[in-house]
């Protein structure tokens, strides 16, 4: 099985690199691969010990900071080595101030993982929610390397509970310390025999979300497009979404959004401006062209002209990165994108800021999605009719919202302390 594991990993390199020639993000991989040991080697000096994190991409990346910051802070002797899978999450978090160094991981064959820990030796190796990379991490365990996974969800579904997932069962008893989200998770890995280094300690991400709120940037303009209106923040939305969305908010004049699509190359912010026809729409990038420093630190210090041009637009497009956990606090409830794809994004930067959430119908695999649908935080539509009901409801009856919006917060605080529970087992403190 070993065999075949190797040869699906070369595949998948051959692959992308035909891939490459057509498509954005395979060219960025390949790129990333070309001369990465090499360019490992030659950075990656220091007489200080070293924590080697890997996410796959931005989410993940996510639930990793608390622990990064929480290190940096309590336990500044060691040097943080974060790694990226994919492209997006590489080119996103490359500049990140609290890593030492910032890299993609080296493709997981064997000859890889060993060239990798040979040089960068690191003392831990923390892995994020579903990083299963079987080569390192039997490397990791021959070399007696403390490795953890870290906000894991285990489902019935997967590989390591199927009769013929022997070969993936063995990855699993490399780790350390397996930190879950739940019982359920727990629960599974127990039906297979690994249960003395499972701990139950929920989600970094509920801290991270928590933390953004007391250190979010302030954006003035934001704040006064929004001011008086009942507006709806939308957050890595996709074409469906936003079909549903400019087809209901055509009948509530009085309610403005703010979008911030997934992906923003031009053709996309295009498609999402031409889907708003009949609206006025502005782009966060044309505010930033004209006005630059002078849109200013509060709204007393906007220029007259850009204050009529935010009161009369309805839909404000956020065609640029890194913004969005920052503009929720500006709204009144929010729609997360992916629903009508393979898989909504991140809820809880919006439920952190008491915001009811609405989203599309896959959202099995998400647990807070669960959770804030059971609790009344959250609504999931199939279509324009329910989302229609929904803004209705809402945007009708203050006490709903403030009730469904007071929920998602208080999920939020009910779930914090995850980073805490973790590095105290990490660290034996």
């Amino acid at each position: 099985m070993r065999l075949l594991y190797n040869f699906a990993i070369r595949a998948y390199l051959f692959i992308t690199g035909i891939a490459g020639m057509f498509n954005p993000k395979a060219r960025l991989f390949n790129r990333g691969q070309k001369g990465l040991l090499e360019s490992i080697r030659s950075c990656v000096k220091t007489e200080s010990p070293i924590i080697w994190v890997h996410c796959s991409s931005v989410g993940e990346f996510e639930q990793a900071r608390p622990i990064i910051e929480w290190y940096k802070r309590e336990r500044s002797r060691y040097r943080i080595l974060l790694t990226f899978f994919s492209p997006s999450g590489y080119e996103l978090r490359k500049n990140y101030n609290l890593a030492d160094w910032v890299f993609y991981l080296p493709i997981d064959t064997t000859s890889n993982a060993r060239a990798f820990l040979d040089h960068v030796k690191p003392v831990k190796a923390i892995f994020i929610k579903y990083e299963f990379w079987y080569n390192y991490l039997h490397e990791l365990n021959a070399r007696n390397i403390e490795t953890y996974i870290v906000a894991a969800i285990f489902r019935p579904s997967q590989m390591f509970f199927k009769s013929y997932g022997g070969f993936f069962r063995k990855m699993l008893c490399n780790y350390t310390t397996l930190f879950v989200q739940d019982n359920q998770s727990a629960s599974l890995l127990k039906g297979i025999g690994i249960t003395e280094n499972v701990r139950i300690c929920g989600d970094t991400r509920f801290d991270r979300v928590y933390q953004i709120t007391h250190s979010s940037a302030s954006f003035p303009y934001i704040e006064l497009f929004a001011k008086d209106h009942f507006t709806m923040v939308a957050g890595s939305s996709w074409a469906p979404d936003e079909e549903i969305m400019a087809k209901v908010l055509k009948n509530f004049p009085r309610t403005k959004l703010v979008i911030a699509p997934h992906e923003i190359g031009k053709e996309r912010i295009e498609s999402v401006v031409k889907c708003f026809e009949g609206y006025k729409v502005i782009r966060f990038s044309e505010i930033n062209a004209k006005y630059g420093e002078s849109a200013g630190k509060d709204i007393s210090t906007l220029p007259d002209s850009l204050k009529r041009l935010l009161q009369e637009s309805n839909v404000l497009v956020i065609d640029c990165i890194g913004i969005l956990s920052s503009i929720y606090k500006y709204g009144k409830i929010a729609y997360i994108g992916g629903g009508f794809g393979v898989g909504i994004h991140n809820i809880l930067e919006a439920a952190t800021y008491g915001l009811p959430v609405v989203f599309g119908p896959n959202y099995m695999k998400f647990k807070e999605a669960v959770d804030l649908l059971e609790l009344g935080g959250a609504k999931s539509i199939k279509n324009a009719t329910e989302f229609y009901s929904f803004i209705s409801t809402l945007s009708n009856v203050p006490s709903e919202l403030q009730k469904r919006g007071e929920i998602s917060s208080g999920y939020v605080r009910q779930n914090l302390g995850a980073t805490e529970k973790i590095v105290s087992v990490m660290e034996k403190v």
